[in-house]
């Protein structure tokens, strides 16, 4: 399916930005939201440039309550918009307890106070038309042990908030998808502090595959989309009653736990 417009969050790099590139290659109109508006703006000039589609961009920081509202507001007027993709996110730096910066609830507000206002404010128009598309960025750590309090959490919501939402819209005709990438080569490892060398070359995946799975999974019925067998196969080892345990055991292995960057430095 081709859409004719479609709002990204957290599109000046990552999987937000593969996301433009690929719809824009499409045909499809964009709306690009992240906070850094230079890189949006570049973003933009090479895409109507190289594709000839209008991309209007929205500079903003959903970590604020008045800016999420403010987008929700866009999101409202913009009746013909028929693909929303709540993709912005981070990894955070701080564990819980020793967070002083306020993270933690930085981490509510974009991962999933956003993602609800967005979408609530995406769907009557949607709804109007008897179509449309809500893709969630969650992450195979929706399911792990091993991914930080905060992290996993608001990952496991966007995972449940997607599935739970499908099931109120079944006879609307709109889409809600839950992707669940795991790692995926693009600045987010280097931004959180993650080295990525620590960890073996062949649990990788590239962004361009990654969001191309995405986007084809929309044309079927799933609502999480795990991307890789091997991220298929850690999500089931992580959820499967057989082997909840031994995952859990092996999370509080000193050697898993120093590279999944959980224990603390001496």
């Amino acid at each position: 399916m081709v859409y004719r417009k479609a709002l990204i969050t957290g599109a000046s790099a990552g999987l937000g930005e593969e996301y433009a590139r690929q719809l824009a290659a499409a045909g499809t109109d964009l709306i690009l939201v992240a906070r850094r508006k230079e890189r949006l703006e570049k973003l933009a000039a090479e895409l109507r440039e190289k594709f000839g589609i209008a991309v209007e961009v929205f500079p903003a920081d959903l970590s604020r309550e008045e800016e999420v509202y403010r987008l929700a507001d866009k999101i409202r007027q913009t009746e013909d918009l028929d693909l929303l993709i709540n993709n912005a996110g981070f990894g955070g730096r701080s564990k819980l307890y020793r967070d002083q910066t306020q993270e933690a609830e930085q981490m509510v507000r974009v991962h999933i106070m956003a993602p609800v206002v967005l979408t609530r404010a995406a769907l009557p128009a949607m709804m109007k038309r008897n179509g449309g598309a809500v893709i969630n960025l969650a992450s195979v750590a929706a399911f792990s042990p091993f991914s930080g309090a905060m992290y996993s959490s608001t990952k496991a919501f966007l995972v449940m908030f997607s599935e739970n939402l499908q099931n109120e819209l079944l006879e609307t005709g709109i889409k809600i998808q839950a992707l669940c990438p795991g790692l995926t080569h693009t600045e987010f490892h280097q931004v959180a502090g993650i080295n990525k060398e620590a960890i073996p070359g062949l649990l990788w995946m590239k962004a361009d595959r990654v969001v191309r799975i995405s986007l084809k999974a929309l044309n079927g019925k799933k609502v999480i989309v795990v991307p890789g067998c091997r991220n298929r196969m850690i999500a089931f080892l992580m959820r499967c009653p057989w082997t909840f345990s031994l995952m859990r055991w092996l999370a509080r292995l000193d050697k898993i736990r120093k590279m999944a960057g959980m224990k603390e430095k001496q």
